[in-house]
């Protein structure tokens, strides 16, 4: 085991005029005109996430007020990926060493306070550094962690798996832990783009990090943490609920926690703006209320850096024809860590309903205007048709992992004309074009379906091929 290099990579900087950029590895570093540095902000990624994606959402609260530099995970994100086991200490030893790098070639300007955020296993990390390195940080926000996180038993196990299988297999679990009820159907784009991240993330990579959260427990070791800190916790969060940040804020010796209402386990993705407030006010304090009024005119500014920032973070729309992000909630139901007793929500929908999976992917196949246009047209009526089909044809079917999106949408065009169901099939075609079927591969179909269904039903099928075609080409 060693202690891992990470990469650092700056999500907010100084909103005034820049003179200069320097640049080493993912770093830039700003040298600002006429404006006073800022207190910096190290803020850490939980497992299958990229900081970017993560971190992103809240950087427009946030740049006014920090300097924010993220650090990523090995093979997740911007990290390296990584061939040997580290454990969270020895992870813990490389956000120092990298903070203290950037510091050492004058790439980072400290001065004016140096704070530390992490979510899950970054706030795992946070909770460490509180431990070794005390002192080094003016606080410490451990988000959405716990000072034990599960069972060294299923953290070795899901390594094992993840290894083998690849991350994609963790999609579907994870969609369900991360998010609240609803937000995968009201934020398709942030849930999407970190769903893409853990499906991307290096296998090795995340089961290093899962081995090392099977080592970690410091329940025993809070009350040496002397720095200032806030625990906050997620209310929908089943795998480290509100009493684990509880617990922890008791332990330290002056330790603080906090709710944010709307989250499950990726607070700052899910409701960037009651996170962001609660750094801000924790860290800041009266400073930040001091500040407010000279930090306003530059909010704007902050606000267009950090959404550069966030489409940063997207992933390429083709990943979602691999694997179909939004098999992110598709068993959610049953994923680990989903229990009853967490609640309903607003629609009478538990947390982890296929519902909101089969939203998601249902607007990716077919298009937002097409679903906009089929749940305006919707009433009592067909209302519960409509909820049918979005969360068993398109929440359990659609997102499996089993068959990619080109492979569906071939067997579903084969379908709808075997059956004559012409209106769907133009539909589907459409769906076919957007799932990345060419042209080509869908004359391959329709000419396979020529003599196993008939040539009459081929010829109806082409003529509804060909002018969705010319309606792409147009």
């Amino acid at each position: 085991m060693s202690q891992p290099q990470l990469v650092a990579t700056l999500l907010s900087a100084t909103t005034s005029e820049k003179t200069s950029t320097a640049k080493e590895d993912n770093f830039a570093v700003v040298v600002p005109q006429n404006e006073a540095p800022k207190p910096v902000l190290i803020v850490g990624p939980s497992l299958g996430t990229g900081v970017k994606a993560l971190w992103g959402p809240a950087i427009p609260a946030l740049a006014p007020h920090f300097t924010v530099v993220g650090w990523d995970l090995p093979g997740h994100g911007d990290g390296t990926p990584v061939t040997e086991g580290f454990s969270i200490e020895e992870l813990a030893a490389a956000v120092k060493t990298l903070v203290e790098k950037l510091q050492a070639e004058h790439e980072l300007d400290a001065s004016q306070g140096l704070y530390y955020a992490g979510v899950s296993v970054g706030g795992a990390t946070g909770y460490q550094l509180g431990i070794s390195f005390p002192g080094f940080f003016n606080g410490i926000a451990p988000i959405c962690t716990a000072a034990k996180i599960g069972t060294p038993e299923a953290w070795n196990e899901r390594a094992d798996l993840v290894e083998k299988a690849g991350t994609p297999t963790m999609v579907v679990g994870s969609a369900q832990r991360w998010f609240a009820p609803g937000f995968i159907e009201k934020n398709p784009t942030v849930s999407t783009d970190l769903l893409h991240t853990l499906q991307d993330a290096d296998r090795f990579s995340y089961a290093f990090v899962s081995r090392a959260l099977a080592g970690y427990d410091v329940r025993e070791q809070l009350g040496r943490i002397s720095d200032p800190l806030i625990a906050i916790a997620g209310r929908h969060d089943a795998v480290c609920p509100p009493s684990d940040a509880e617990f922890a804020a008791s332990q330290v010796q002056q330790g603080h926690s906090a709710v944010v209402e709307s989250a499950a386990h990726l607070a700052p993705a899910e409701d960037p703006e009651a996170t962001s407030q609660l750094l801000i006010d924790f860290f800041l304090g009266e400073q930040a209320d001091a500040n407010s009024d000279a930090a306003a005119p530059a909010a704007d500014a902050a606000a267009r850096s950090a959404d550069s920032a966030v489409s940063e973070a997207t992933v390429a729309d083709s990943a979602v024809g691999t694997m179909g992000v939004a098999a992110a909630a598709a068993g959610a139901a049953a994923s680990e860590g989903a229990t009853a007793s967490e609640g309903a929500s607003a629609s009478g929908r538990l947390p982890g309903d296929t519902y909101d999976a089969g939203m998601v992917v249902r607007r990716e196949v077919l298009g937002n205007e097409h679903v906009d246009r089929a749940s305006a047209s919707s009433n009592a009526f067909t209302d519960e048709f409509q909820e049918m089909i979005t969360r068993y044809a398109w929440g359990t079917i659609w997102t499996r992992p089993g068959l990619t999106r080109v492979t569906r949408s071939a067997v579903t065009l084969t379908a709808m004309i075997a059956g004559g169901y012409w209106e769907e099939l133009e539909m589907h075609v459409h769906a076919a074009l957007r799932n990345g079927m060419t042209p080509e591969e869908i004359k391959e179909v329709f000419l396979q379906t020529a003599i196993y269904c008939s040539v009459p039903a081929a010829n109806v099928a082409f003529k509804i091929g060909k002018k969705v075609l010319e309606e792409y080409e147009g």
